[in-house]
């Protein structure tokens, strides 16, 4: 009869060090990869724009698009979840008396995770070319005279569009549809003048708490983790098609939130629906007359009287809804993404939202120059 063999003890517990060993290996060499990426997005001019453009649409289009299958934001219902989680742990620590070298250990794998997906999803875009330098267009110091032209300019568009736009029973604007799919129409129509906004684009959506949005003044939110674009349905409609379209702007990979707000507004105003082209100017007004009243306010608002009543009745109604909600908590908001965005390469903070309007006054003379030029029949491409 044939010996039977066992191993011996020392041999089965020696593989578990191994094991263990291995691990550490893995997710210390994962947070190594995040941090090298994220070097090289800062130090090697290139790559973070090669990155953006052949890299990170493989996650639109695979992540992006299987989250964009859901009818519900996946990253809030993970933020759900993850709350609940966290408090099931706490709640394990004391009852069940868990070891804390466990829960570290799956904390720290946690932040390892998120980290790399940032880094993957948002991180590097954030060094990539600016959409300015990408479409051609020069910011340059302007004149008084000519940031006064442009309000007169987004005037015009606004009251042009609030003739065709439809009002709900309290006299404001309202979305005649969920506007997710004609987002997606005006970012392409916008791609067809500016080829770097082409593509595929995941349907945005609205989240479901509201409250926890507008409580930090926030319109909408890009998820990396889920590569969602996700909008405040609570608030006025006349601020959601031009929210949607700036959050899509950043699955482009354009991260700078002065440059989305431009994108934004260039969508809105290639859009079809006489809405998408109201909130759009209405957006670009507000940055662009504020800057006007820092600069004079006596010439704010002699522009501030052409608009046509229904604008400054929808100023008021998203004036009076964003009031309700400034508080402590919005301006501990305001604080942390200030110092988000000096952390990701944003110098500026929450100041670099009016770089804006440096934007649209180089729009602005562009179109001017290409009017004179054909004026003068000296044609080209534009």
């Amino acid at each position: 009869m044939p010996e039977k063999r066992t191993l011996k003890p020392h041999l089965q517990k020696s593989s578990k060090p191994h094991a263990k060993k291995r691990t550490v290996l893995l997710w210390s060499g994962l947070f190594c990869i995040s941090l090298i990426l994220n070097l090289m997005a800062r130090l090697w001019p290139g790559f973070a724009e090669w990155y953006a453009v052949h890299v990170y649409p493989i996650f639109v289009g695979t992540l992006g698009r299987i989250c964009s299958m859901f009818p519900f934001s996946v990253i809030e219902i993970l933020l759900y979840f993850g709350m609940i989680l966290i408090l099931t742990v706490i709640v394990g620590m004391f009852i069940k008396k868990l070891k804390l070298r466990w829960v570290l250990g799956i904390l720290s794998r946690a932040l390892i995770l998120i980290f790399l997906i940032f880094t993957l999803n948002c991180g590097i875009n954030y060094h990539r070319l600016p959409f300015s330098e990408r479409a051609g267009f020069a910011l340059q110091e302007s004149t008084e005279e000519e940031l006064i032209a442009l309000c007169e300019s987004l005037v015009e568009e606004i009251n042009n569009a609030a003739e065709e736009i439809a009002l709900d029973s309290h006299g404001h604007c309202m979305l005649k549809a969920e506007p997710q799919e004609t987002a997606k129409r005006a970012m392409a129509a916008a791609a067809l003048e500016y080829p770097e906004l082409g593509g595929y684009y995941p349907r945005a959506k609205p989240v479901l708490t509201t409250w926890y949005l507008s409580s930090q003044l926030l319109q909408g939110v890009y998820s990396p983790f889920t590569v969602e674009a996700n909008y405040n349905n609570g608030m006025p409609d006349q601020d959601k098609p031009s929210t949607i379209c700036h959050e899509l702007s950043h699955l482009k990979g354009f991260m700078r939130e002065d440059e989305a707000n431009f994108v934004a507004y260039l969508a809105c105003r290639a859009s079809d629906e006489p809405e998408f082209r109201y909130s759009g100017s209405i957006l670009a007004y507000i940055y662009s007359g504020n800057a006007l009243f820092a600069q004079n306010p006596e010439a704010f608002r002699e522009v501030r009287e052409k608009l046509c009543d229904q604008a400054i009745a929808d100023l008021l109604d998203h004036n009076a809804y964003w009031d309700t909600y400034r508080g402590t908590l919005s301006e501990v908001s305001d604080k942390v993404n200030d110092v988000y965005l000096k952390a990701n390469a944003q110098e500026a903070g929450t100041k670099s939202y009016g770089r804006m309007v440096d934007l649209l006054l180089a729009m602005k003379r562009e179109q001017g120059d290409a009017v004179n030029a054909s004026e003068r029949g000296d044609y080209g491409i534009y």
